[in-house]
């Protein structure tokens, strides 16, 4: 059998679209002497879909998206893709998360989705029901019949070693044992994650062993809001060896021959650096955005920050340095070195520049809330209407122009609260919201070294030299709103706060189980009030790109207004 593997880049629901995304790869596989194309998961919705699955004209578009298809695709081709499936009843949910089988002039269900994940970013038994079978279908080709066993994403996340959790039910990969398929087919929509491609193949080649069968894992690309899907899809041996792969972070249609038993890393590269696949998710989650959302021009405030360097650098790969603007905006506390810093940023990258003094817009404020206030605006309140001036003047370039304005503000900031509402949160899109300020040096150091000359050749950025700059990475960071400011007056140092904010965050420990791996009491329980008295702030934030195990935003459920600290309360945050 010559199989096709489809990682397309759908638009979320746009199913007319996307099903002609469909059609138009398996034109191509037909040409290229293909059997059977396998499509990811919910192919023709886009995932997530959310609640547009709700919507009965949507259900009533993807018969007519199956119905184009079955009357449309090649002879002697076969496409299995994800769709939704109306459950016979009327008790909510009310659907099936499948695949469908389609052949010309017909199409059918052949698999259901058992293992519904409704956690971090996921929600889907608010949609559907889990199924309770096993899913095998016998296809015939080239005188073979094929027994192919299907599972549909998180079906395969079983190996509790591996993952270190898994979703409370059967396992799909057990239960099929007994059926003895000849290839087992995963059609998934798997966001990225920092060590999550080599955590798929793992998967992939522990249920390949079990089965002994190859395995075939096919992944959605794109970004969706929030969410990247960085494809990567691949097919395994019987082994577990990876004996095809595909790109990641771009649409692609690969083809594997059941004759082929090389292993891919003969022809094939192996997992790019981490580094690497984080800057090409990000490129790609700004690049989808803008794109799916009808942007095709950017806007961000250079401060002459690491944070808003590394913004820049990753929205002109993502959207072309024609199509970046950025505003300065320097107050009287701005150093020289930082305006000058900034334009040599944008001259290594080619984007455009304008910059607009702010102390005329501070003197008048001063002078209007003088009298309200009973005196000129001091301390918290000066520094804040500092960044409420700069985000004024963003958005309203912004909206004249018709530009994407991109928040360049880091998850340490986001968790502590050390950003401030209608200013530097301001934006349609959180970059780098999900990134702590010790990874955005990291990642910084990283793409200005010899390392990233390839990457950054492939993204459309000059492949010599720093771009960065060393004058930026090496910066004490500060967002200069009064003489001699830095963050480490505010907060600890980033070096010290983020591993305790990723424990919180991302470990869900207590400021109690940090105490006892040996923090300082008042360091923990300081950081966990910043966390806490923060989340009114984070509710009002713009979307954050996900990149960790648990970002800001849909995968993060906290209440507002609750029990803090056994019940003692905090006083309100600033704003």
């Amino acid at each position: 059998m010559r199989l096709a593997l489809a990682q397309i880049n759908p638009l979320v629901g746009d199913l007319a679209g996307n099903g002609e995304q469909l059609l138009q790869a398996c034109r191509r596989a037909a040409t290229a002497g293909a059997d059977l194309v396998v499509a990811p998961e919910l192919a023709l919705w886009g995932y997530p879909p959310r609640d547009l699955l709700l919507r009965p004209a949507l259900r009533h578009q993807q018969q007519q998206a199956l119905n184009r298809l079955a009357g449309e695709l090649p002879q002697g081709l076969v496409l299995l893709l994800g769709v939704s499936e109306p459950t016979p009843d009327r008790q909510i949910p009310d659907l099936f998360n499948a695949a469908a089988l389609v052949e010309h002039g017909s199409w059918r269900v052949v698999a259901r989705k058992r293992l519904l994940p409704s956690y971090d970013v996921f929600d889907e038994r608010r949609y559907f029901r889990p199924a309770d079978q096993p899913c095998l279908v016998e296809l015939e080709r080239h005188g073979r019949l094929w027994r192919l066993g299907i599972t549909i994403c998180e079906d395969l996340w079983v190996e509790e070693e591996l993952h270190q959790q898994r979703l409370l039910g059967d396992d799909p990969v057990a239960d099929l044992q007994a059926l003895q398929p000849d290839l087992l087919l995963n059609l998934s929509a798997s966001p990225f994650g920092t060590g999550k491609a080599q955590l798929r193949r793992e998967l992939a080649a522990a249920a390949a062993r079990r089965l002994q069968c190859p395995v075939a894992y096919v992944n959605q690309v794109g970004g969706n809001d929030e969410l990247v899907f960085d494809g990567g899809s691949f097919v395994t041996s019987a082994d577990g060896e990876v004996l095809r792969q595909l790109s990641f972070a771009e649409a692609d249609l690969g083809l594997w021959d059941s004759r082929d038993a090389t292993p891919a890393q003969k022809h094939h590269p192996a997992l790019p650096a981490t580094d690497e696949l984080l800057l090409r998710a990000l490129v790609l989650g700004v690049r989808d955005y803008a794109r799916k959302c009808g942007f095709s021009k950017a806007l961000l405030g250079l401060s002459g920050g690491i944070d808003s360097a590394l913004v820049a650098v990753i929205a002109t790969a993502a959207l072309g340095r024609e199509n970046v603007q950025a505003l300065l905006m320097p107050s009287p506390w701005s150093s020289e070195g930082s305006i000058q810093d900034s334009l040599a940023l944008a001259d290594r990258l080619g984007i455009a520049t304008h910059t607009v003094p702010i102390a005329p817009l501070m003197a008048s404020f001063d002078a209007a809330l003088t009298q309200p206030l009973g005196a000129e605006p001091a301390g918290l309140t000066a520094e804040n209407l500092q960044s409420r001036i700069r985000g004024t003047l963003l958005m309203a370039v912004a909206n004249q122009q018709g530009q994407l304005l991109l928040s360049t503000g880091n998850k340490s900031e986001l968790a502590v609260g050390y950003c401030t509402l209608y200013g530097d949160m301001n934006g349609g899109l959180a970059v780098i919201g999900d990134l702590y300020k010790t990874s955005v040096f990291r990642l910084c150091a990283w793409i200005d070294s010899t390392a990233s000359a390839h990457c950054r050749a492939e993204l459309g950025l000059p492949a010599a030299g720093e771009l960065v700059g060393a004058a930026i990475r090496e910066k004490p960071p500060s967002a200069e709103l009064r003489p001699d400011q830095r963050d480490s007056d505010s907060l600890p140092d980033y070096a010290l706060l983020d591993p305790l904010l990723q424990a919180l965050l991302e470990e869900h420990q207590s400021p109690e189980d940090l105490i006892a791996r040996g923090v300082d009491a008042a360091l923990a329980q300081r950081v966990m009030g910043l966390l806490r008295r923060a989340e009114f702030k984070r509710r009002q934030a713009p979307p954050v790109l996900k990149l960790s195990q648990r970002s800001f935003g849909s995968g993060w459920r906290m209440p507002i207004a609750a029990a803090i600290n056994r019940g003692q309360s905090l006083p309100a945050a600033p704003s």
